[in-house]
């Protein structure tokens, strides 16, 4: 993990099992910022940052300044069938992209954004099936995490919940070999 990561808070979770770079990981409940932007994956996750970050850096009500923490999260629009099992869909065009609040915050002490693009989320405990890996996080790279990853779930016999959220720990100006990236799939959580 990069240097610049280490001084930030991050999300609070539990490993259930480990198999070198993948993990089985029980968070705990969150509260993000959230914007929905348009654009291929790159430019969505910039703009989604900007959005998100000029609120808080102060753009609400009380100019109050919020922590940055790590990681900045993406992940493509997803349709969700009312049936069981949930399934879901990226459109390939469409990118939530989340900033995980201080666990100080409640929804009632955080500032709301002035931007109405920005929403605050409380997000449940949730199960998520995780792969680690360093680099730039470029397309290839993502196709082949993507692979592994499913291969691991398939292997344990999973029924995957969403589609990946990429989460990216690290500045931009980060060295590619001290980058933290990690693609996420929520599973079951019985398992593990």
């Amino acid at each position: 993990m990069g240097p610049t990561v280490s001084n930030v808070e991050q999300p609070k979770y539990q490993v259930v099992e480990s198999r070198g770079n993948i993990e089985i990981r029980d968070y705990a409940p969150m509260i993000v910022a959230e914007a929905e932007v348009s654009g291929d994956r790159r430019d969505a996750i910039s703009k989604g940052f900007r959005i998100i970050a000029d609120c808080i850096f102060g753009n609400n009500p009380t100019a109050q300044k919020v922590a940055m923490t790590a990681p900045v999260s993406q992940q493509g629009s997803e349709k969700i069938a009312m049936t069981a099992p949930v399934t879901q869909q990226g459109d390939g065009n469409t990118w939530r992209v989340r900033f995980i609040m201080p666990s100080s915050y409640t929804m009632e002490t955080l500032p709301t954004p002035n931007n109405p693009a920005v929403e605050l989320k409380e997000i449940g405990a949730k199960h998520y099936a995780v792969i680690s890996f360093s680099g730039m996080a470029g397309e290839d790279s993502l196709q082949r995490r993507t692979k592994e990853l499913n291969a691991f779930i398939s292997a344990k016999n999973l029924t995957p919940l969403s589609a990946p959220t990429y989460a990216f720990y690290n500045p931009p100006w980060t060295l590619p070999f001290l980058r933290r990236n990690e693609m996420m799939v929520e599973i079951p959580a019985s398992a593990g």
